[in-house]
């Protein structure tokens, strides 16, 4: 795992000013690569790029980057790793290559496929996680690329006459034409998700590269051509109802098995040692029990956990490791720990990041990297093979569509008045309870489907109310073109997950979290191939009597006792209900004190505090809600 950035100034510059400058910019990385450092400056054509090392394969200097092409003619940055890289060079050496090789690492890979093959294809048939930059010395053209689920980052836009790109924005604070201006108009989409959808950032005109897309630039100062896709969920989806799998459900327990087995034992290729996050749910305990069956000595596992009730799944991962006999470290954290890590966050994110999760993932990420360097995780599944409680409701839904029209807009405003206040309810039904049937009322009144799946991923419903002066841009919501002819509506959501919520939220989470302490991740259920096969897979086999992930639980079964994984989902969170009555309430009424609100022009302060006095009076949880304000606080704290 790497990070890189650079710049391109057609017309050329000055040679040392640009080398100094680019080597600022990737010093702003050294967490994502703390191993070596490089950079390639041609000052007559205005390209410079530069690189942060993590070393994780061939740790000599082999694999140094940048890294120039054989032939001379292309020079790559690369942040990854090329699963399948030997394979390649087995068909690259097959074809007649007769360069020899310098090292073993991928970069060297890649490049010489790209001097066979060109880079689209290379793309193809590369298995992997990467984001890369490439400067094509002959046509003068450089190229962008991102792996086909988005695990990796990579943003990029003009300012002014210099076209920049990086794997984290903080780098380009460093360039003299970086503007800095914050894109008030994304600030809706950021309070309606808790994330900022790609392909927007935080700023204007820098945006981020869409997963599995291409996108080349030459010397047109201020044209941005359209990504191209090298690989589209979207044809996979409707692919797979075409020539869907037809076959017994043994016979797709062992493809899965199969298919998992061996993305997994790709996955554990590296010169580092390796182990895996172990929260005890169906995910992280299949990839680990894979690894397990692969492995002829105890897989290093690693898991937190919290005092607090409710939150604390460290017991289950631990029976789960005790079976599988890994080598396996918890931690429990105080909660003093887990709020320290708070202050740290906007660095990490390096823009506007709301899911609290971050907190933990943090945590587990440090703790993994005392003992290893690469940690695999089980992130993936939910969206693949239906595991989400949302898929639940909307199917109850979709029953309740048999309710007159009339008795179902009664029954929804009713509920929508009794949950009004959390006062008007009894308080022994909580308050988890208490946002389902808030959401239940207001999903009775909603119409048509891709509304309710709006409502279900919305924290802010009004942001007009919230954001001053902002107009809410074009998502996937409001783009039909991109959605996919599927037979039902949860195959539908589980689509719109894919390409939403797991590359905007929950790789941006894991990856920004695990740089943060030089970890490399893996996420061995978005192989490509795994996730084409999920896609053949009809809804039976994912969702069977009610239960999500039914068949990914079948090939745990065969691995760990059913009694050991059948449990309610549980999630990976922090009380932030809790922290924010307490612990952390001084800090949170800093940052929404209505002067300061009022002078930033960001944020209705009346809005803002009616949630904040509503929340600290027990009327309303408005805990997530909060948590989107204060995070935008924060992070504008440290611009």
């Amino acid at each position: 795992m790497c990070g890189l950035t650079g710049f391109f100034h057609p017309g050329g510059f000055h040679l040392e000013e640009a080398t100094s400058l680019v080597q600022q910019m990737a010093n702003t990385l050294v967490h994502r690569g703390p191993d070596d450092t490089g950079h390639w400056v041609d000052g007559n054509r205005g390209i410079a790029m530069a690189h942060r090392r993590l070393a994780i394969l061939d740790l000599s200097s082999a694999g140094h980057q940048p890294m120039v092409s054989a032939s001379d003619r292309y020079v790559l940055v690369f942040n990854g790793e090329i699963y399948n890289h030997l394979e390649i060079r087995h068909q690259i050496e097959s074809s007649g290559w007769t360069q020899g090789w310098r090292g073993h690492s991928d970069t060297e890979t890649l490049l010489a496929a790209i001097e066979q093959w060109g880079l689209k294809t290379t793309l193809q048939k590369s298995v992997g996680m990467f984001a890369l930059a490439i400067w094509d010395r002959q046509e003068q053209m450089l190229s962008l690329a991102r792996d086909r689920l988005g695990e990796k980052p990579l943003y990029y836009g003009w300012q002014g006459e210099t076209f920049l790109f990086t794997s984290e924005l903080k780098a380009l604070r460093h360039h003299p034409d970086f503007k800095g201006d914050i894109n008030r108009d994304v600030l809706p989409l950021f309070f309606r998700h808790n994330y900022i959808p790609t392909p927007y950032s935080i700023y204007r005109d820098i945006w981020k590269l869409s997963p599995g897309t291409l996108i080349q630039i030459k010397s047109h100062v201020g044209q941005i051509p359209q990504p191209q896709p090298y690989w589209s969920l979207q044809e996979v989806a409707e692919l797979g109802q075409t020539a869907p799998f037809s076959g017994s459900d043994s016979q797709a327990i062992s493809l899965l098995e199969q298919h998992l087995m061996s993305a997994v034992g790709q996955q554990m290729i590296a010169d580092v040692p390796l182990g895996a996050f172990l929260s005890g749910g169906i995910d992280s305990s299949t990839v680990v029990a894979l690894m397990q069956a692969q492995s002829s000595r105890p897989i290093r596992t690693f898991t937190i956990g919290f005092h607090e009730t409710g939150y604390n799944e460290a017991v289950y991962a631990k029976s789960i490791a005790k079976h599988l006999g890994t080598d396996h470290t918890e931690l429990y954290v105080s909660p003093q720990a887990a709020m320290d890590v708070i202050p740290q966050l906007p660095t990490f994110y390096d823009e506007p990041f709301s899911d609290s999760s971050q907190i933990p993932t943090y945590l587990v990420s440090q703790l993994a990297r005392h003992h290893v360097t690469v940690s695999l995780s089980g992130d993936g599944g939910d969206e693949l093979f239906g595991g989400y409680g949302r898929y639940s409701t909307a199917r109850w839904w979709q029953r309740s569509q048999s309710i007159p029209s009339p008795m179902r807009s009664l029954l929804g405003k009713g509920l929508q008045m009794l949950t009004s206040s959390k006062s008007s309810t009894p308080d022994i039904i909580g308050s988890g309870v208490h946002r389902r049937l808030q959401k239940l009322g207001e999903l009775l009144t909603a119409n048509p489907p891709e509304l309710i799946y709006r409502q279900f991923v919305s924290h802010w419903q009004n942001q007009d109310q919230l954001v001053i002066a902002a107009l809410e841009l074009p998502s996937f919501l409001d783009t039909p073109n991109l959605w996919p002819k599927l037979p039902n509506f949860d195959s539908w959501m589980m689509f719109a997950d894919t390409v939403t919520y797991l590359p905007d939220d929950i790789l941006v989470k894991v990856d920004r979290a695990a740089m943060g302490v030089s970890l490399e991740t893996r996420v061995p259920l978005l192989d490509h191939r795994v996730v084409e096969f999920a896609w053949q897979l009809p809804l039976s086999l994912k969702v069977r009597q009610g239960q999500g992930k039914w068949l990914l639980r079948q090939l745990l079964y065969q691995y760990i006792p059913r009694e050991l994984i059948d449990r309610p989902k549980m999630g990976f969170g922090v009380p932030i209900n809790a922290w924010l009555g307490g612990s952390l309430r001084d800090w949170a009424e800093s940052l929404l004190e209505e002067n300061m609100l009022r002078q930033q022009g960001f944020l209705n302060p009346t809005s803002v505090r009616k949630k904040w006095q509503e929340h600290l009076s027990g009327e309303r949880d408005w805990q997530y809600l909060l948590w989107d304000v204060l995070m935008f606080q924060a992070w504008l704290e440290v611009v």
